[in-house]
């Protein structure tokens, strides 16, 4: 069962576009990691607390699909959840949307994310260690297991 969205929204900057005035195509990846980010910040911990305990999240896949662009200036939200979870893997589902969804919905919904969507995908992760060996979160550490746990369930 997927968890609740977690709304993050952002700002197009002129940076993130190419000539056409359009957001270049890479720049969802990284605002799929914003989301990603902001999603295990919410669980009372972040990336880098995690990486301390000799645990690394590398992504294995990545699937995007394009629906129409967003463009300098504009507004959009970076919509996450986890889509599905063990204690070895995680999949991220994510939506960038157009416009500031949390001006009326607020920085988490369980509702499918309402308004125009620019683009969706998926990203799927493992847990390895430091030798880059794949581990299970619930035995490395289970206190971040348990909160992951509690939010993807929420």
């Amino acid at each position: 069962m997927a968890s609740a969205w977690l709304l993050h929204p952002l700002r197009v900057r002129y940076q993130e576009c190419d000539q056409m005035g359009v957001v270049y195509h890479a720049n969802y990846v990284n605002w799929f990691e914003i989301g990603r980010t902001e999603w295990v910040r919410r669980i009372g911990c972040d990336y880098r607390e995690i990486e301390t305990k000799g645990l690394l999240l590398p992504l294995v896949k990545l699937d995007v699909n394009f629906a129409q662009p967003a463009r300098y200036d504009d507004w959009v939200t970076v919509c996450t959840r986890v889509a599905d979870k063990t204690a070895l893997r995680i999949e991220f589902e994510s939506r960038i949307m157009k416009g500031d969804l949390t001006a009326s919905v607020g920085r988490v919904s369980k509702d499918d994310p309402a308004g125009e969507l620019l683009v969706s995908g998926v990203t799927k992760h493992v847990w390895v260690n430091n030798e880059w060996k794949p581990v299970r979160l619930d035995r490395e550490a289970p206190e971040v297991w348990t909160a992951f746990k509690a939010l993807a369930e929420a």
